[in-house]
């Protein structure tokens, strides 16, 4: 089985990306999962930041839950386990086959993220994210086999096509 983690800085296009992997992917017995699920599953959430309004997850025991996630499905034989969150690059390099980080230009994030309500702070707090390319340089660091996708423009068929190549080899 082959791990795929999608990560970058939220609103970046995480999810719409995970989820067009899959449906592109279908035929090749691949599954998703959705972080934000398994932390309210688990209750993850150690407290909420008021002043980032943010929650703080307890990454250790996501890490352990989403371990014993990808050993399940191997046992499932799954051949294909995307794993879709801002939080997945931590995932230890040893269960990771391929790390997608998404980016896309300030505007369009902005906007993304205006259209989540998110405050002000918030929307500076994770542009400045994406200006510092923060995931991008953490998940480096922890990963050797990393594919920036801009996903400004949308997602299209080369792009998915792209990704296929990374996975599939």
């Amino acid at each position: 089985m082959k791990t795929i983690i999608v990560t970058g800085t939220p609103c970046t296009g995480k999810s719409t990306l995970s989820k067009k992997l899959v449906k592109y992917l279908q035929r090749l017995q691949v599954k998703l999962l959705d972080v934000n699920l398994i932390i309210n599953k688990h209750g993850l959430k150690w407290s909420y930041e008021k002043s980032r309004d943010t929650y703080i997850i307890d990454t250790k025991k996501l890490n352990k839950i989403l371990i014993d996630y990808i050993t399940k499905e191997k046992k499932a034989k799954t051949a294909y386990l995307i794993i879709d969150s801002h939080l997945s690059h931590y995932l230890p390099s040893k269960y990771v086959n391929l790390c997608i980080i998404t980016t896309c230009n300030l505007k369009k994030l902005q906007s993304r993220l205006r259209k989540r309500n998110y405050g002000l702070a918030k929307v500076r707090e994770n542009l400045d994210a994406e200006i510092f390319e923060i995931i991008y340089h953490e998940a480096k660091q922890l990963h050797s086999k990393l594919v920036k996708i801009d996903t400004t423009k949308g997602i299209n068929l080369n792009t998915l096509k792209k990704i296929k190549k990374h996975i599939t080899g």
